[in-house]
Parts: C-alpha cells; sequence; structure tokens
C-alpha cells in the first residue's frame, strides 16, 4: 500500500513530538545576520509538522504561519504551541499553502523538502513571498561516520519499508539548486545532536514514516536487532546519534 505523504505520519505523532532532533539556535542567528530577518518578519513553515521548525522562531519572538496537511500533526502543533503569541497554524500544502499572495518575508522548511512537488512549490512559494523574500530548506542529516551509526544505518536498511526511496538524502545538492536557479544558493552546516537511552532510541527509530510500527510483523525483529545494536555500542547506558543540520538558503 502506498501511503500519501500527508498522511504517513498520522500514527507516529507521538514518538515524533518525543524523540525527533531539534534545530540548532544558531540557524535563526545566521538568516537574522545574512539577510536580515528580524522579528517584524514573518514566516511561513512549510510541512511544519508538530512544530520543531516553526518552534525554532517562534521562542526567538517571530511570528510564524504554520502550514501542515497533516491534521493529526497539526493538531499536536496547536497542542504545543498554542500559548505562542506568533503562532498561526494553517492547513495546507507546500503546493498549495492557502496564504495570501505577497504577504510572507521568509519560507522555511525542516526536514519536509522532499516530500514536495518543487516545481508546483516553487511556484507557490513566488507567490506568496514579498519582494526579496528568501527560502531556507533545512534538514537534520544523521550522519553515518561512526560504527554504531554505520550499523544503526544498515538496520534502517534492512527493516524499513520505503527507507532507500523516500530517504531526503535523495534530495542533492544538484536538486536544490535546481530550485532555486537561477538564482544562487547558500549553504551552512551546523553541528547537531542526541543522546538517547534505549527506550529512546527505539522511539527515535519508530519516529520514522518507514520503519514498521507496533502493529506490523516486522516490529519485534527490528526491535530485537535494536537491542542487540545498542549492548554493542553503548556506554553507560547511553548512545549518540549526530547529525549536520544543513541549511540551503536563498532568493527565487
Amino acid at each position: 500500500m502506498v501511503i500519501n505523504s500527508t498522511t504517513r505520519f498520522s500514527n507516529r505523532v507521538e514518538d515524533y513530538v518525543k524523540y525527533r532532533p531539534g534545530y540548532p539556535d544558531e540557524i535563526v542567528k545566521f538568516l537574522h545576520d545574512t539577510y536580515g530577518l528580524t522579528q517584524d518578519k514573518l514566516i511561513a513553515d512549510i510541512g511544519a509538522g508538530t512544530g520543531i521548525s516553526t518552534e525554532l522562531f517562534l521562542k526567538k519572538g517571530y511570528r510564524v504561519i504554520a502550514v501542515e496537511p497533516n491534521t493529526e500533526m497539526r493538531e499536536k502543533a496547536i497542542e504545543l504551541l498554542g500559548s505562542y503569541h506568533g503562532f498561526i497554524p494553517q492547513n495546507g500544502t507546500a503546493e498549495n499553502t492557502g496564504i495570501k499572495s505577497s504577504t510572507v518575508n521568509t519560507v522555511i522548511a525542516g526536514q519536509a523538502f522532499h516530500w514536495f512537488d518543487a516545481e508546483k512549490a516553487r511556484t507557490e512559494f513566488k507567490r506568496i513571498l514579498k519582494p526579496n523574500g528568501i527560502v531556507a530548506l533545512i534538514w537534520n542529516e544523521r550522519k553515518t561516520t561512526s560504527a554504531f551509526e554505520q550499523e544503526y544505518d544498515q538496520l534502517i536498511i534492512k527493516h524499513g519499508n520505503d527507507y532507500v526511496k523516500v530517504d531526503h538524502r535523495n534530495i542533492d545538492t544538484e536538486h536544490i539548486t535546481a530550485f532555486f536557479n537561477p538564482e544562487p544558493i547558500h549553504m551552512e552546516i551546523f553541528t547537531n545532536k542526541q543522546v538517547f537511552d534505549f527506550e529512546g532510541l527505539k522511539g527515535r527509530l519508530l519516529s520514522s514514516s518507514y520503519m514498521p510500527t507496533r502493529n506490523d510483523i516486522g516490529f519485534q525483529p527490528m526491535i530485537d536487532d535494536l537491542h542487540a545494536l545498542f549492548d554493542k555500542f553503548q556506554q553507560d547506558g547511553v548512545i549518540v546519534i549526530n547529525y549536520d543540520t544543513k541549511v540551503y538558503s536563498g532568493k527565487l
């Protein structure tokens, strides 16, 4: 069964909220210093999910329209972020945001661009952006440098349903350059990490849309392999997952 990209996280919301990595605060400073993204500017976070990337800017005092088509994820974002004065939830997609034309200063997308129809999203972003507005595409890219990280990646490939097909790393610099073309892009990398005990590592694994859920036949063999992997590499009861947080930014 092919699961629509707008609904494939519906049964993973709680794990997503608890165990997905956040984004470094330095991203906000980078966009402020490089593009003059001051707190009076309006941001549209496209594919906002449960609001991980949205909160990065809300807690710094920005106003953010959080566009998310998945009902369960959008409702969780409202639950978590509703107390922020600048939070504006919006039912919409990258291709049809529902935002008025020429009203936002910056479009961001955290861990989401690889789900978009790039050509249609580009047209929509240009429509909603003010003149000289910018786009920032953000990914936490899990590193596969250490022995643990390499074996963890192989575990995901072994047990994942369509990981190789939907992995965000399939969207490379060539795709992103084409999206911004003819404008130049700027790529900045920030360090990021998560430290997990076993339950945290299991939750992180289950937050990914391509992994078996607790009701799937392949769930227990996957957990058995994860337990063995954790026991092999844990130090003082924890393991570390390292990320390169990549930010591709520019005008359209």
